[in-house]
């Protein structure tokens, strides 16, 4: 599971601030613990989540909520030359999604990217 040498940076799309890097740790933090859970951790050659700097309308509970997407980023690959995304179970991706969107102030969207590479990077940034 290689980490990008720029750091949490290139996960979050536009300005950074220490608030939305604390927001991809928590997300990131709720990925592994799943992914481990599953026992699919050696499956996946890189995942993590990604803050998009684009706030949507959501409902928690009976209030409106307008707040930022979380893009889960899974891929295969050998070399990072070129990569596929992983095809992951839905129901762990859903249980993933439901948990960042609970316990992450700030996110009420998640993604999943089926994009490759190429034509699509690994990273966003």
């Amino acid at each position: 599971h290689p980490f990008p040498g720029p750091g949490l940076a290139v996960r979050c799309v536009g300005s950074v601030d220490e608030e939305k890097l604390s927001m991809i740790r928590e997300a990131d933090q709720i990925i592994q613990e799943e992914i481990k859970s599953a026992g699919i951790y050696d499956d996946i050659w890189q995942i993590f989540p990604v803050f998009l700097p684009i706030k949507t309308v959501g409902v928690m509970g009976d209030h409106r909520t307008y707040e930022y997407i979380c893009v889960i980023r899974a891929v295969q690959s050998i070399d990072a030359m070129t990569a596929n995304f992983a095809k992951i179970d839905w129901d762990l991706l859903e249980k993933i999604s439901t948990r960042i969107i609970n316990e992450v102030n700030g996110f009420n969207r998640v993604l999943y990217d089926i994009s490759n590479k190429p034509p699509s990077t690994i990273e966003y940034e």
